[in-house]
């Protein structure tokens, strides 16, 4: 017998307060770099890629939020540096809006694709006249 914990009022099968509250604290850790903490309850099974409502892995948020240890230590644990979020941003988007050059490279060293996405990091990089990182992302395409 299958029994779903949930929300009064919530529909069968959505997360209970509970997991939605640690899964919000789980993306904070991502947002505010706290690698070893978030490293750690990857390691004990926590999905790499979790996705919140709008999309945003964990990768995505802490290259958003500048967090090169952060991005390495995912990327190790397996996230999927391909996966976009609502709006067709990736993890090297991310890093390249905020011209993060230690992210950026170690998303490249794990094989992102700079063209990928609807708001793909070229794109990014071109629109918001970023031509360190254009010159960094150009590069990797031709090698």
């Amino acid at each position: 017998m299958e029994s779903n914990v949930t929300t009064p009022g919530a529909a069968p099968n959505e997360p209970d307060e509970e997991t939605l509250a640690f899964a919000h604290r789980m993306f904070d850790l991502a947002r505010e770099g706290r690698t070893e903490e978030l490293a750690a309850y990857v390691d004990a099974g926590l999905p790499p890629d979790l996705t919140n409502d709008k999309g945003d892995t964990l990768l995505i948020l802490a290259a958003y939020h500048e967090h090169p240890a952060t991005v390495a230590a995912l990327l190790a644990r397996g996230a999927d540096h391909a996966r976009a979020n609502d709006r067709g941003q990736t993890a090297l988007t991310a890093a390249t809006f905020r011209r993060s050059a230690e992210s950026v490279r170690a998303l490249l060293d794990a094989g992102a694709d700079p063209a990928q996405g609807q708001q793909s990091a070229l794109a990014t990089a071109t629109f918001f006249e970023l031509p360190d990182m254009l010159e960094m992302l150009q590069r990797e395409r031709r090698s």
